[in-house]
């Protein structure tokens, strides 16, 4: 077990710097300045450096023990920022800057609940966030600062020995990504993101001097600032970096940054690896070289694996190995790594009966038409975490073959919400009825089962949709509708449950392509497609289904469908409701 003083960020980065002061890193390869992008990178001992005066810059400016929001580009200035913040003992707020489009709500709204007194940004958007802040009325008693003037503090006094944070001081607060509109932030504390990083080291075999980390995931997500800043900090590795929207704008840039950097650890929610099969076109893929990845993390949202298959054949031509693909689970509260696949072993999908699964058991069925499946991709076994399956009614763990709530414990689990005792209890500090009782427990709010020593995540316990007393995993049907029509844009889909009288019914926004004439024939065509679709393969009728303009349907800042945004904006009535939904309102 590691020392109070050694087991932080700050001891680890003063320890790579002594170790090996002038290997690389971080590198930033910079889109936005050429189309080949321009590089730029930082040794451990140029970070170290810059590190240590700005944490000096704040600590004279009384940042400790304060929080302080990052809200700087993605980009080597960020991770000076967080890093400085962690190793002046104040609270890093992991955020974005205001120019960053549709997610200004958000960004008010975790000022408004953070309070933080300090925010780091670059001289670039010191300006505009001053205005965004004062424009919001947010931000009161938030002093804005650049790297450039906490040096200029720092000048002013010698550069001492920094007091080193203890391990049980809070590293961060992590906002989550959800829907609702209140933001949550996790105490995060410099022991929790250590022990996670360790065990994502040892989930996917990674070791200094032989791996690094390739990532275009926000910085302020939890999956992309534990992998691209904490875990090479702890782990010793060097660290490649790219913008998002440069990912966006073309994927193909990913992939070469993994050809090009042997033993690389790199991760991507679902969509990323379908997104990179439609984009990057074939003879771009006969250039890559991804037969030294070491592992590709699928994970932040369900898995598909249909996703899985294609992503493999287009580019197994390029080195691609099925090993490679590491599907995985976790969220902000447990840091975010929790579990993956074995290492050196293929993706498992597993057929289960869907009617079976929605009575909450978990029975293996052979893939058929004349037969409802579920196929589920499992997430393998946590790294020094115990899980538990168990029923979110009685708090009793449920057998193998059993779907419940995923319960956890370890290290790597947070404090709580901050500013949320009442709430933090409730969920951190959760009491297992088992053989007396066992207390410190996680609930995660995910419903899932164990198969055959694996994890299998059937979803959202608060997403679930009961109809006529069976359960509905809205990502299932949402992939349905994906599916029924061609004008229906993939991955723009919200299945959820509204009340119509006494009873729980299922509507369906999806959003259609772009350019499509969407006239009344359309429309209906599609929607007879659609209930088709999911009385075939899930024995369920439709309320109501809405067929909606494009980015129309709320994403998460991390990518995932809003369902609860969306519920809210179906009821407060965004979108006209079908022929059938608008007689049905006003039957009720």
């Amino acid at each position: 077990m590691p020392s109070s003083s050694t087991n932080t960020l700050s001891h680890h980065l003063a320890r790579n710097c002594a170790a090996t002061p002038g290997s690389t890193a971080f590198t930033f390869v910079d889109y936005s300045r050429d189309i080949d992008g321009v590089v730029t990178e930082l040794t451990w001992k140029a970070l170290e450096s810059r590190v240590r005066t700005a944490a000096v810059g704040l600590r004279q400016s009384g940042a400790a023990g304060e929080r302080v929001a990052v809200v700087a580009p993605q980009g080597l200035d960020y991770v000076v920022g967080f890093l400085a913040a962690a190793c002046a003992g104040a609270v890093a707020v992991p955020l974005f800057p205001p120019s960053l489009p549709g997610h200004e709500h958000k960004l008010a709204a975790v000022l408004q609940d953070a309070a933080p007194r300090f925010a780091f940004t670059t001289d670039g958007q010191r300006r505009s966030f001053a205005e965004f802040c004062a424009g919001r009325g947010t931000g009161a008693g938030c002093r804005v600062v650049t790297e450039r003037e906490l040096r200029q503090v720092a000048a002013q006094f010698p550069l001492p020995e920094l007091p080193m944070p203890q391990a049980e001081d809070l590293a961060y607060l992590q906002y989550t990504s959800g829907s609702t509109r209140i933001p949550t932030g996790v105490e995060i504390t410099h022991a929790n993101v250590c022990a996670n990083a360790r065990q994502a080291m040892e989930a996917y075999d990674l070791h200094a001097g032989r791996n690094c980390t390739v990532g275009w995931l926000p910085l302020y997500h939890d999956m992309g600032l534990v992998l691209a800043v904490a875990l090479p900090v702890v782990g010793h590795l060097p660290s490649v970096l790219m913008d998002p929207l440069a990912f966006v704008q073309q994927p193909v840039r990913w992939l070469r940054l993994l050809s090009r950097h042997a033993g690389a650890l790199t991760a991507a929610p679902n969509f990323a690896y379908d997104y990179c099969v439609r984009r990057v076109p074939a003879e771009e893929r006969g250039r890559l070289s991804l037969g030294s990845v070491t592992a590709m993390v699928n994970g932040s949202e369900p898995i598909k694996p249909g996703t899985l298959e294609r992503f493999q054949e287009a580019f197994a031509g390029a080195g691609m190995m099925r090993t490679t693909m590491r599907p995985s689970y976790g969220l902000a509260e447990a840091t975010v790594f929790v579990c993956a696949s074995p290492a050196q072993e293929e993706p498992v999908v597993t057929c289960f009966d869907r009617e079976e699964l929605g009575r909450g058991r978990a029975r293996v069925v052979e893939k058929s038409e004349q037969r409802q499946v579920a196929e589920l991709v499992a997430c393998g076994r946590p790294v020094d975490q115990e899980i538990v399956v168990v029923d979110p009614a009685t708090c009793r763990p449920r057998p193998e073959g059993h779907v419940g709530e995923i319960w956890l414990r370890g290290p790597n689990v947070g404090g709580g919400y901050w500013g949320r005792p009442e709430h933090s209890d409730d969920v951190f500090r959760a009491v297992l009825q088992e053989g007396g009782t066992s207390g410190g427990w996680l609930r995660t709010g995910d419903l899932g089962v164990c198969h055959d020593k694996q994890l299998y995540v059937t979803g959202r316990l608060k997403d679930l949709v009961i109809i006529d007393g069976t359960n509905h995993y809205p990502h299932d049907i949402e992939e349905t509708v994906g599916q029924a029509h061609p004008v229906i844009r993939a991955h723009h889909v919200a299945a959820f449950a509204v009340t119509s009288g006494d009873q729980e019914v299922l509507v369906v926004v999806a959003e259609h392509s772009r350019g499509a004439d969407t006239g009344p024939e359309l429309v209906e065509e599609v929607t007879r497609a659609v209930r088709a679709a999911l009385a075939t393969g899930h024995g369920v009728s439709v309320y109501d289904f809405v067929l909606a303009p494009p980015d129309t349907v709320p994403h998460t800042t991390s990518g995932k469908v809003a369902r609860s945004a969306c519920r809210e904006q179906y009821l407060a009535g965004r979108w006209e409701a079908g022929a059938l939904g608008q007689q049905r309102m006003l039957d009720a």
